[in-house]
């Protein structure tokens, strides 16, 4: 069995938005002791991002919809797939440009090691 002081120190991210009785997510993190806060919130919305990507994938564009056995097919299904969905990713950017102003309401972080 390993020493403990062998082992990463983790951090304990919990978010707790304003207004709330109670926090309403926690998360464990590993990254190094050096990242600020905003890198370790920025890794954090990165994951949600791709999850949600995952989904939206799934569910609107079909990525789960392929019935076929063989690379060139999955492949092609899967190439498809992504133009369609980079397609709507620009066309909702150009829509609604992202603002280097706008800042996130509502959400404090305490950060514990």
């Amino acid at each position: 069995m390993s020493d403990r002081r062998d082992r990463d120190a983790l951090w304990l991210i919990i978010e707790w938005l304003d207004g709330e009785s109670a926090p309403s997510k926690f998360y464990l993190s590993n990254l190094p002791n050096g990242i600020s806060r905003r890198r370790l919130v920025g890794r954090l919305k990165e994951r949600y991002r791709t999850e949600r990507a995952y989904e939206d994938l799934k569910g609107e564009l079909g990525l789960d919809h392929y019935e076929g056995r063989r690379w060139p097919g999955w492949n092609h299904h899967v190439s498809v797939v992504l133009c369609c969905f980079a397609f709507i990713v620009a066309e909702h950017a150009r829509r609604f440009p992202p603002s280097a102003r706008r800042a996130q309401k509502g959400h404090s972080l305490s950060i514990a090691a």
